[in-house]
């Protein structure tokens, strides 16, 4: 089952329209509106490999599904879930197709929601753009037809709307590089070229402050993340400056790659995917505070990385894939084998999110009691194959200073993960 089928608040499915072609309808200049986006239910997706080296090689061409949560809407910050179903009948949406990476915007001018979603044969042959019309975010919607934007590949892809009202297709196209393309007056179709990298970046997302463009993105490295990149200009057209890092080189962006940029008072979040391509259905999501310097851009998400206090039995065991090489192992068990955190700092009294990287080499997940500030939970950690930490979340209240404290452990007799470490957002 897809997580968009487990969203809370999903909405309508996607219908056909009578005719796939999308008929021109110039319409006056827009007026200002934020962008809606939302998640999905995908189609199906070829298996993993058989597309070149998987440094060069998008997480389509590795097969899996993607499904994003972009929120924001008219200045809001209310958070919408639409769900666009595969209808089961020959054509974009039937059986055995790729429908994937949905993104939606209004259009003042037109009243309907306009819902861009890739879309693809089973092997990636037609790199194509679908759209779909809505009288609301939640629909129903109605399908337009698909095609590939000025006759150029199109994989990934994002939407943005400017202030001025001008829409935006952001769009991989794998032969030529990453593009900005304007849309029409009405949305439902692109009228011209904005601006072409040639760098191979993919899962794009533009951020405006203050007058100033980001355009982020990820470099092309299947599903295994690595350190995403943004780039800077002054309109949409660029220049565009030099691509840059803006996470901890090496942290691969804490394990994540771009999904959104969220504006969030002086700054933004920045929300990623977390993919697991040997369990999708695992793959999570991270939200980040994103502080700016002044106009060169955005500064560094910092996570806090403490080291643990061993008791009962738990000990430290070689990890090639964890951080520092190594990992904690024995918790639980009949001794009851703990690892404690302590002095765990926060910059203000607050409900937090920790999350905790682990290794679970059973085939089914294992639990254990996570106590935080002398509050329990139970907390599941799923399977790890291949050897590479996962990740299991829980939400807690922290105390302001260096004052908290995390232990791990099990009640039960039970053995619970190897324990990587803790991490814990700065702001």
């Amino acid at each position: 089952m897809d997580r968009a089928d487990r969203a809370i608040g999903g909405c309508s499915s996607l219908a056909p329209a009578s005719s796939r072609d999308i008929p021109p309808s110039p319409l006056p200049s827009l007026s200002p509106t934020l962008l809606n986006k939302a998640p999905f239910v995908r189609g199906s997706r070829p298996a993993a490999g058989g597309y070149g080296r998987a440094s060069s090689r998008s997480r389509e061409e590795q097969g899996g599904k993607e499904d994003h949560l972009d929120p924001q809407r008219q200045g809001g910050r209310q958070l919408v879930l639409v769900q666009v179903q595969p209808v089961q009948a020959p054509g974009d949406l039937g059986p055995n197709r790729v429908v994937e990476r949905p993104k939606v915007v209004y259009n003042d001018s037109t009243k309907k929601y306009v819902l861009y979603m890739h879309i693809d044969s089973s092997n990636y042959g037609e790199a194509k753009v679908g759209v779909a019309t809505g009288d609301s975010v939640c629909g129903s919607y109605t399908y337009r037809g698909s095609f590939q934007p000025l006759g150029f590949q199109s994989r990934d892809l994002g939407l943005f709307k400017d202030d001025d009202g001008i829409g935006y297709l952001l769009t991989e196209d794998r032969q030529n590089g990453l593009r900005i393309e304007q849309l029409s007056a009405d949305y439902l179709s692109v009228s011209k070229s904005t601006y072409l990298w040639k760098d191979s970046v993919e899962a794009p997302a533009i951020f405006k402050r203050q007058g100033i463009y980001y355009m982020f993105g990820s470099k092309l490295t299947g599903w295994d993340p690595n350190d995403n990149v943004y780039s800077t200009a002054t309109s949409p057209s660029g220049p565009w400056s030099a691509w840059r890092t803006f996470a901890d080189a090496g942290s691969k962006t804490y394990t994540s790659q771009t999904n959104y940029v969220l504006p969030f008072g002086d700054g933004a979040i920045y929300m990623g995917d977390r993919w697991v391509s040997s369990n999708l259905m695992r793959s999570t999501y991270v939200w980040l505070p994103l502080s700016f310097s002044g106009t060169t851009g955005p500064a560094r998400p910092h996570l806090k990385l403490r080291l643990p206090i061993l008791a009962n039995g738990a000990k430290t065991l070689s990890c090639s894939g964890c951080s520092g090489g190594t990992s904690v192992g024995y918790v639980g068990g009949s001794s009851g084998g703990s690892v404690t955190f302590s002095n765990v700092s926060s910059n203000a009294a607050t409900r937090s999110s920790i999350r905790i990287k682990h290794l679970n080499g059973d085939s089914s997940q294992r639990f254990a009691t996570v106590t935080v500030n002398g509050v329990s939970q139970k907390v599941a950690f799923l399977p790890t194959p291949g050897g590479t930490p996962g990740s299991s979340v829980l939400n807690v209240d922290l105390k302001s200073g260096a004052s908290n404290t995390v232990t791990i452990t099990t009640t039960d007799g039970t053995w619970g993960p190897d324990i990587d470490r803790i991490m814990i957002p700065n702001n």
